[in-house]
């Protein structure tokens, strides 16, 4: 049974409007070469996050918020390295500004959007969602973004389409992770969904998270948030957007098909090969022995009454 429900947030909870304005007063001193006297190195500047107006969104769980601290200090982001620190410890030496998104395919008006103009022209919403990793802990996040929908409304998908298909950066002189000779993953990091999932209202493009810009580690400067799927269908950092009729390739789908399928959706009656799905460990909330509270996971994460109609009549032990 879901959780989830429509909750008004609190006025309290918007970043105010003077905090915005700062934004501007920012790129401002940018386009002026101020910028660079403030700051030591273009790393410094990648770090930096802005706050960011956001309106208030009926999407929220009653579930208590995990840590800003823990939500931009645990990642997964093998660009920057496999152990969870790394992002953090490693990301800073990533530029996010200019920062283009080419939206092609199967569409009547493709075309290539920077980030300032999808800030500008999206309203943004607060979302406080469940994020559920396929590795089997969990936290709940307030992200700030807008429904991957009002993208694609913007290019006209064609009727033929059928998928949407997701790239991230490839940029190894800034991201280490993709680097050397021995690489944890193939670049660039690919997801997809089908048209119907990414234009379901809870899947959004997320620019943001705790009323600032999205750090560097948690995907900067747009990111996909599913939250009924597995988190590593949240691809980060994304340069390209695909319509298309054919199922995307996946990059965990490509590296093991038998532990990372192609929907990712949360299942507890369907187990991982090497571990349980049934329960979560919550980060953040100590039980006082193995360093994180466990509860039940819940189907499609606690959204079941949402999305399990885009499911129906599937097998979902094999469509995993």
């Amino acid at each position: 049974m879901s959780r989830y429900r429509p909750t008004r947030i609190a006025e309290s909870a918007i970043t105010p409007k003077s905090l915005y304005l700062r934004r501007r007063e920012f790129i401002g001193a940018a386009a002026g070469g101020l910028a660079a006297a403030a700051l030591p190195s273009i790393a410094g500047a990648a770090q930096l996050t802005m706050p960011l107006a956001a309106k208030p969104s009926a999407y929220k769980v009653d579930d208590k918020l995990t840590s800003k601290e823990d939500v931009t200090s645990y990642n997964n982001f093998y660009e920057f390295g496999t152990g969870k620190e790394d992002p953090a410890r490693n990301s800073g030496s990533l530029n996010t500004r200019p920062w283009t998104i080419e939206v092609g395919g199967m569409v009547n008006k493709p075309q290539v959007i920077d980030i300032e103009t999808i800030l500008k022209e999206f309203p943004m919403e607060e979302r406080v969602y469940r994020m559920r990793c396929v590795e089997a802990w969990s936290m709940v996040i307030p992200w700030i973004g807008f429904p991957i929908s009002a993208l694609l409304d913007r290019v006209e998908p064609l009727g033929s389409a059928k998928y949407v298909a997701f790239e991230t950066l490839v940029r190894p002189e800034e991201m280490q992770g993709q680097a050397g000779l021995f690489q944890a993953l193939e670049w660039p990091y690919v997801e997809g969904l089908r048209l119907d999932e990414a234009r379901h209202p809870l899947a959004i493009l997320a620019t943001g998270l705790y009323g600032e810009t999205l750090p560097n580690q948690n995907g900067a400067p747009i990111r996909l948030v599913v939250p009924w799927k597995y988190g590593f269908k949240g691809i980060k950092s994304i340069v390209k957007i695909t319509l298309t009729d054919k199922e995307p390739p996946s990059t965990w789908n490509k590296l093991q098909s038998s532990e990372y399928g192609f929907y990712a959706n949360v299942n507890p009656a369907v187990d991982h090969p090497r571990w349980s799905q049934a329960t979560e460990r919550r980060i953040g909330e100590a039980d006082g022995l193995f360093g994180g509270a466990r509860i039940d996971t819940l189907p499609f994460n606690g959204y079941a009454d949402e999305v399990a109609g885009l499911y129906a009549g599937m097998d979902l032990t094999k469509f995993y």
